[in-house]
C-alpha cells in the first residue's frame, strides 16, 4: 500500500504530492511544524500538540488554516489511512506560495502538509544500556519555544552527534542548560529529577509535560530551574525524552561515564511508568 498524505484539501500517495518551488516555506523556511506520535491507531495528546501547533503560528504571526476540531479530523483520517498500529505524524504549516521578498505577502494562502510514517523507539538494547551524547554551545536564536520548520542549527548539532557516534547532542547557552538538539534533557541528583523550565531557549516537549505529570503523581521528587554545566555534568543521571525517543538513558556524556555509566534506578522507574502509562491510556483508550 503506497504511503497516503495529505495537502492542501487532498489525501493523495505521496509520489504525487508537490509544493510551488516559491513556498515560503523552501524559500525562506517561512512555517511551523508538529510531530505526533500513534499508539494502536491513537493519537498522543493530539490537543496538545495542536495547541503548541497554535502557539508556534502565533509566534511566526501565521493565522491558523484549521479549527482544533479540524485538525483532529484530519489527523485522525490520515492515521486511518496509513497501515502500521504505531506512527509518527508530521504536519507542517508554511505562510504558502508568494513572489520572493523578506515581507510578508498582503495575500497568501498557507500550505498544510501531514504525512505519517511508522513509529520507531529506541530499541530495547538502547533502553538496557542507555546511550552516548556530546555536549555543544547552543547556537539557536532566542525563540526555540516555537516548533519552526527553519531547523538548520539543530540539524549542524544533531550531525555532531553523529559524526562522534553518540546520540544526542546536550546544549548549554551561556554555561546554562538548555535541551538537546533533538529532545528535552532531564537530569537526576540525589533522586530529585532536575528539569529546565519552559522559556524561550526550551521547545515545550509533550513527553516533558508527561514525565513531570508522572514524577508528581509518583511522589518523586522534581526541581525546575537553571542548571550549571558543572552540575549537569556531575548530575548521577541524564535522559532524554522526545515525542519517538519517549525516554531514554545517557550513560556517558563527551566519552565521560555518567553516574556508573548504567541506566540509573529513577530512569528505570519512569521508563516503567511511562510504558504502563502508554499502555493503559493509549493502547487500551
Amino acid at each position: 500500500m503506497s504511503q497516503i498524505v495529505y495537502l492542501n484539501g487532498q489525501f493523495l500517495p505521496i509520489e504525487q504530492a508537490c509544493v510551488p518551488v516559491l513556498d515560503r516555506g523552501f524559500i525562506f523556511g517561512d512555517g511551523v511544524y508538529e510531530v505526533i506520535p500513534v499508539y494502536s491507531k491513537r493519537a498522543f495528546r493530539l490537543r496538545e500538540h495542536l495547541c503548541r501547533l497554535q502557539h508556534s503560528l502565533a509566534g511566526l504571526r501565521l493565522e491558523n488554516p484549521h479549527s482544533l476540531d479540524e485538525w483532529e479530523a484530519l489527523t485522525l483520517a490520515l492515521i486511518a489511512k496509513n497501515e502500521a498500529e504505531d506512527q509518527s505524524v508530521y504536519l507542517q504549516v508554511t505562510r504558502g506560495p508568494a513572489p520572493r521578498d523578506h515581507a510578508f505577502p498582503e495575500h497568501s494562502v498557507p500550505t498544510v502538509f501531514m504525512m505519517s510514517n511508522p513509529l520507531i523507539t529506541p530499541s530495547s538494547a538502547q533502553v538496557e544500556h542507555g546511550v552516548p551524547a556530546i555536549s555543544a554551545q547552543d547556537i539557536r536564536w532566542d525563540h526555540c519555544d516555537l516548533k519552526v520548520v527553519a531547523l538548520l542549527p539543530n540539524v549542524l548539532l544533531r550531525q555532531r552527534a553523529v559524526d562522534a557516534g553518540a546520540v544526542e547532542t546536550i546544549l548549554f547557552r551561556d554555561g546554562i542548560l538548555t535541551e538537546g538538539a533533538a529532545s528535552n534533557i532531564f537530569a537526576v541528583e540525589n533522586g530529585v529529577i532536575l528539569a529546565p523550565p519552559k522559556d524561550q531557549h526550551m521547545l515545550p516537549g509533550i513527553t516533558y509535560d508527561v514525565v513531570l505529570e508522572l514524577a508528581e503523581a509518583n511522589h518523586i521528587p522534581v526541581q525546575i530551574g537553571y542548571f550549571e554545566e558543572e552540575r549537569i555534568r556531575a548530575a548521577d543521571e541524564l535522559w532524554i525524552t522526545s515525542s519517538t525517543k519517549e525516554i531514554l538513558a545517557i550513560v556517558t556524556l563527551d566519552g565521560k561515564l555518567v553516574g556508573d555509566g548504567k541506566p540509573g534506578p529513577v530512569f528505570r522507574r519512569m521508563y516503567q511508568l511511562y510504558q504502563d502509562f502508554k499502555t493503559g491510556v493509549m493502547r487500551r483508550g
